[in-house]
């Protein structure tokens, strides 16, 4: 089991000055140093950080980023479809063959990203699992 002052964000500063949670995250670099990388696959992320050691076990972003890409995505991409609809009249092929690549590349790209943001989030804010207290 990980020491919970492994992952204090306060417990580190000594070591390690406070990282920006926005650009850590989006670059999928290590939250506590900024310099080890957070993924070990496309989603995966690594067991610890190559640099600083900092275990990675607390990280679980869970459907948060999926929600975000969802709102994000589906906004940008209905509001391109209605503009062109209203003002070209494409047959429905021509919308397919734009808005289906279209989504698909803009989810994926931005899944990674908000991912390491999220986890990047839960560092520096000590997100925890809920407990009931007794």
């Amino acid at each position: 089991m990980t020491d919970p002052a492994d992952r204090r964000p306060h417990a580190d500063r000594a070591h390690y000055p406070p990282q920006d949670a926005m650009r850590t995250g989006l670059a999928g670099r290590c939250p506590r140093c900024g310099q080890g990388r957070l993924f070990k696959g496309f989603l995966a992320t690594r067991p610890a950080c190559s640099n600083c050691g900092l275990s990675f076990d607390f990280a679980d972003s869970g459907d948060g980023p999926a929600v975000f890409i969802i709102m994000i995505v589906g906004f940008l991409v209905v509001g391109l479809v209605l503009a062109v609809e209203m003002t070209f009249r494409p047959p429905i092929w021509l919308h397919m063959v734009l808005w289906l690549p279209l989504t698909v590349i803009l989810g994926l790209g931005m899944l990674r990203p908000l991912k390491g943001v999220m986890i990047a989030q839960q560092y520096r804010h000590n997100a925890q699992e809920g407990r009931v207290d007794e």
